[in-house]
């Protein structure tokens, strides 16, 4: 890794410097947008005029949108918490984490976690919560009525809810989790299927586009 998104060029676009970034250069100057849901959104009110993938119907629009919110404030920081100490900081090694005890549905206070080993544990079973979540979603399980996408009438339409959300999730043996830890997940293993079957998600994660 180069880390070339620490450097001045790439930090004017994103201060953040995290990939990826969007710059759109119809704008004058070039507009930069940071973040992927934004970037989605983006896309979508600029590059999207028919709503392919999102909605013209507000409350199905707002659907899409607190699936996405969900994902990114819940799904991709605990997954991505996975991936670090389990792909790159692989030593076991007394360290401490900081988490508020409300996390846990107790009273408001600090939580001390004193072992990469426990915050494994900790980001692990989160992920596993938030994959929970999906599976309600998508099983009907309070609606009674299973769908096929997590946003839109009826089954759900795919859209940048399942765009946002479907890259990490697909990725669960990658993050460490083993067909086992995947069984409470029936509706959600068939929708990452469901995904990897459309011809343009088929192009995208080809061989193209593989890092070598």
């Amino acid at each position: 890794m180069t880390n070339e998104q620490k450097k001045d060029w790439f930090l004017r676009l994103n201060p953040n410097g995290r990939i990826p970034v969007l710059v759109d250069n119809t704008q004058s100057p070039p507009f930069p947008v940071m973040e992927t849901s934004a970037e989605l959104l983006y896309l979508l009110k600029f590059a999207d005029k028919n709503d392919v993938f999102g909605f013209k119907d507000e409350l199905e629009r707002n659907q899409a949108l607190q699936s996405l919110f969900f994902w990114h404030g819940s799904g991709a920081p605990y997954q991505g918490q996975v991936n670090h100490f389990t792909k790159i900081a692989k030593e076991k090694i007394p360290c401490t984490f900081y988490f508020s005890i409300s996390d846990f549905g107790c009273k408001m206070g600090r939580k001390l976690i004193t072992s990469s080993s426990d915050a494994i544990e900790r980001f692990r079973n989160e992920t596993l919560r938030v994959y929970g979540v999906l599976e309600i979603q998508l099983s009907g399980k309070y609606t009674g009525s299973p769908r096929e996408y997590l946003a839109g009438e009826g089954k759900g339409k795919y859209s940048i809810a399942d765009i946002a959300t479907w890259p990490w999730v697909k990725a669960w043996e990658f993050s460490g989790f083993s067909q086992e830890d995947m069984k409470a997940f029936p509706h959600l293993l068939k929708w990452i299927d469901r995904i990897a079957a459309r011809p343009a998600v088929q192009r995208g994660i080809g061989e193209k586009y593989q890092q070598k």
